[in-house]
């Protein structure tokens, strides 16, 4: 067993100078329209109206623009995620600034970088900042984002989010498809920018998995453009 004097020795405390084993790396996870986003926030201002000090961090949000939005309209400054950002480098330039963060929101997290979720987990285990990352499992082929599976493998805990989505036929939706020009494709880049509007060329759509494997869309009734994955 590792005693704290050890542990000191490779990782640092948080602000205070203690090492409290108290931190954790959580994913909440779902398909399009479960309200990732959404939950996100909400849990950015439970922990903020206790006096928690946290970062927002997003990438590709649905704004194309430094900001976490949800469907339902909510929407909060962020920092984007890009791949020469250094997590673990911009809490501690934050500290170093006398700013203080006890934790991070990352939303979007399906689409950060592998060595993001690296610096999760040291975040989490050598300064005890907690992580709540939010996003998709897995892409337009039903494969799973290297970063969600990282997350998958890491996180202390993992939850579906419950809000239940719908595919056109009344079963839980649970697979994102891409459709372009009105056909479910198998094929392609695995981030591409798209809406949910249906005369979209690209667009995306939640199915039940028989009717995504099938490639079977039903009637879609014309929904606000926004992007997507």
């Amino acid at each position: 067993m590792t005693d704290d004097s050890a542990l000191s020795t490779t990782c640092h405390a948080a602000g205070d100078g203690r090492l409290r084993h108290g931190a954790a790396l959580k994913f909440f996870w779902g398909p399009m329209d479960c309200g990732k986003s959404t939950m996100a926030l909400q849990m950015n201002y439970n922990h903020a109206r206790q006096g928690r000090r946290g970062l927002v961090l997003t990438r590709i949000d649905r704004s194309l623009g430094p900001k976490v939005t949800s469907r339902i309209g909510l929407a909060h400054d962020a920092i984007e995620v890009t791949d020469d950002l250094d997590l673990v480098e911009l809490v501690r330039s934050k500290w170093a600034a006398g700013v203080g963060v006890d934790y991070l929101i990352c939303d979007e997290a399906c689409f950060y970088g592998e060595q993001h979720i690296e610096q999760m987990v040291e975040l989490v285990d050598c300064y005890d900042v907690d992580v709540f990352a939010f996003g998709l499992a897995s892409d337009f082929r039903s494969v799973l984002f290297p970063a969600a599976r990282r997350l998958f493998e890491l996180a202390d805990s993992v939850e579906r989010i419950q809000v239940e989505v719908l595919c056109w036929c009344g079963r839980a939706g649970a697979l994102n498809a891409r459709v372009v020009n009105g056909v479910v494709a198998r094929s392609g880049e695995q981030v591409v920018i798209g809406d949910t509007a249906s005369d979209a060329d690209v667009r995306y759509q939640v199915l039940c998995r028989r009717h995504f494997m099938a490639g079977e869309l039903g009637s879609v009734a014309p929904q606000p453009a926004l992007p997507g994955m």
